[in-house]
């Protein structure tokens, strides 16, 4: 997978349905690890609660990893439909967790399934989405007096500034697509850009420029 759309930041809402509280909390994961953490910890925060249903999607090594659980929901009523939402929006490298505190009214597989649906589909449309596509981190070296120019030339290529070490002399973190990282080494070359040196740390998924 070359490109997927997630969400930038965490997000939580809350429904009341037949008087059962359901909190959602979608987060973002790089992995499924990361996943398994959050949901252990989830479950620790919420232990009072009667289910803690998840489904997360998140890429691997190039391959694309899936996992939803009813956590004692009645079986296809809350981790597979949640699942199924989230591969019908295109996301990827996110985790759902809906947590429900029984009200004592029971609502039926239907409402069930309705109730988990709506929690995340509410925690989509309130998150913002982001693209990210296959590119390379890149550690740039400067002088102190060429730091404005080149901010203005990763403004104006869809670089993305990620971290700045004041030392001797300038060194950035910088994370782009391979085509524009193609342009900075031909510019550097060509000295159509002042940097003293170049250096690549590792190719990742970076947030795309849009």
């Amino acid at each position: 997978m070359k490109e997927f759309i997630t969400i930038k930041e965490n997000v939580q809402t809350e429904i009341v349905d037949r008087k059962s509280k359901f909190i959602a909390n979608l987060f973002y994961i790089e992995n499924s690890q990361e996943a398994e953490n959050i949901i252990k910890n989830t479950k620790k925060k919420y232990f009072d609660a009667r289910h803690n249903c998840i489904a997360y999607r998140t890429i691997e090594k190039g391959q694309l990893i899936e996992k939803s659980s009813d956590d004692g929901e009645p079986s296809g009523t809350a981790g597979a439909p949640m699942l199924y939402i989230l591969q019908k929006n295109g996301l990827v490298n996110v985790l759902i967790i809906v947590t429900r505190y029984f009200g004592g009214i029971l609502l039926g597989t239907g409402g069930l399934v309705r109730a988990y649906s709506n929690s995340l589909l509410q925690a989509i449309e309130k998150s913002s989405k982001v693209e990210k596509c296959f590119g390379q981190e890149l550690e740039v070296e400067l002088e102190y007096s060429e730091f404005e120019n080149f901010k203005y030339y990763c403004k104006n290529n869809s670089i993305n500034l990620i971290h700045t070490r004041y030392t001797e002399n300038i060194v950035c973190i910088i994370e782009l697509e391979e085509q524009i990282k193609q342009k900075l080494m031909r510019d550097f070359e060509r000295k159509n850009i002042n940097l003293n040196d170049i250096k690549e740390l590792s190719k990742k998924y970076i947030t795309k420029s849009i």
